[in-house]
């Protein structure tokens, strides 16, 4: 190769990582790097060198994800980037085939997900938009509570970060395990999600931390945030960082606390695409909301993958799979799922429906339908019926969506 690839060795670390965050456009304080570095198992990177310099780099973080009906291991992908200089020469599929092929020889997990910073790369190699978020702009003055709304008897309480944090943790790990696309977070991966020196605020104030305690005391939700001043054309609007609940009482209650913030007309928020508020409000207009992709996810090993997840109705249907990236996932499988138990196994059978592993990445947290994706000629159905019986069975209760910054493992 013209670009050799290896692991980062301890004294190259600093130069990777800010060669990685150069292609972004990002300054890196010393802070940062240190996070980053506690964060990052230097086996599980990549480089690209030319001579001694890295040129381009990649790196995997195994993390738990909360997947329809499991927790199960996943590959985080981040810090995935090529110095200008050398674009277009093949450095980066060279990283991707590289990641997917050790995590298959090597049976490790066999789930990769990332966040891409643009979505237009990861489809070439069998990754699928698998979870999507709103980007909601509130108009504050238009948002009434519709009568009956349970606010419940809890209260809201502002607390500083160490304070905030101790609570939150415990928040964040019971919603999580129930929520479809939500990783586990170490104390590492708090520090970059709640990164707060002055040039990571995007202009606006420090973090500021409400929580929602009830009568007994109890922490049942929490929400971090921001204000941004008016300047020029733009308002003043509270920038929602991350709000979660265990209630319903608790999701309302702090709805109502941010609604209720002074001197900023709008609210600012990424949630998920069927987030609860748009139904408790008498004018849902007063959201103004635009799609986005979140999590991709790419299916390293079909079989293991498929086993991982339970399904919504009993299932037995035979997948023609084409992988072009990973061919040891080419063939057809046999995926057979009945409660908790679930078998996918290589078959001779003929295929009910053929697909894209790509496809597969994108239904597999039961978002994203594969009856949209066949609306879209993505997946072709073989035998009568067996389309929307599978979608059904891969469908989830709500939608799936991942609560993180952009890049996956470390929020």
């Amino acid at each position: 190769m013209a670009y050799p690839l290896r692991p980062i060795t301890e004294d190259e670390f600093e130069a990777w990582a800010r060669m990685i965050a150069d292609t972004y456009g990002m300054d890196r304080s010393h802070q940062e790097i240190a996070n980053q570095r506690a964060a990052t198992d230097l086996r599980r990177t990549i480089a690209a060198f030319d001579q001694d310099t890295p040129v381009g780099g990649a790196s995997l973080y195994p993390r738990m994800l909360t997947v329809p009906g499991a927790v199960t291991p996943v590959a985080g992908v981040a810090t995935v980037g090529v110095t200008p200089t050398h674009r277009r020469r093949g450095i980066l599929t060279s990283m991707m085939r590289r990641q997917l092929t050790d995590l298959h020889e090597q049976g490790l997990e066999p789930i990769a997900a990332l966040r891409p910073a643009e979505a237009a790369i990861y489809g070439r190699y069998g990754y699928g938009p698998a979870t999507r978020g709103s980007r909601l702009r509130c108009e504050k003055r238009a948002m009434f509570f519709r009568p009956g709304t349970d606010f419940g008897g809890g209260s809201i309480r502002l607390v500083n970060r160490a304070q905030a944090l101790r609570q939150i943790e415990k928040v964040y790990d019971a919603v999580r395990t129930t929520s479809v696309g939500w990783p586990d977070r170490g104390e590492e991966h708090w520090k970059v999600r709640f990164f707060d020196e002055p040039h990571a605020r995007g202009g606006a104030t420090s973090l500021r931390f409400a929580l929602h305690q009830e009568p007994d005391g109890r922490t049942t939700g929490y929400v971090s945030y921001r204000h941004r001043e008016a300047r020029g054309n733009d308002v003043g609007t509270v920038v929602v960082e991350e709000l979660a609940a265990l209630t319903r009482s608790a999701y309302a209650a702090l709805w109502r606390y941010l609604v209720g913030i002074d001197l900023a007309p709008w609210i600012e928020y990424e949630g998920a695409v069927d987030e609860p508020l748009q139904h408790m409000l008498t004018d849902p207009r007063s959201l103004r909301p635009s799609t986005v992709d979140r999590l991709w996810v790419r299916l390293v090993d079909v079989d293991r993958a498929l086993e991982v997840r339970r399904y919504s109705a009993p299932l037995d249907v035979v997948l023609e799979v084409d992988d072009s990236f990973c061919p040891w996932n080419t063939g057809r499988y046999r995926l057979r799922a009945d409660g908790d138990a679930v078998s996918c196994e290589r078959t001779e059978e003929s295929a009910d429906l053929r697909l894209d592993v790509a496809e597969l990445g994108a239904a597999f947290l039961g978002g994203t339908t594969l009856t949209s994706l066949a609306a879209a000629g993505l997946v072709e159905e073989l035998r009568p019926g067996a389309l929307a019986r599978t979608s059904a069975a891969f469908r989830g209760d709500r939608e799936p969506f991942y609560p993180g910054g952009w890049a996956f493992p470390l929020y």
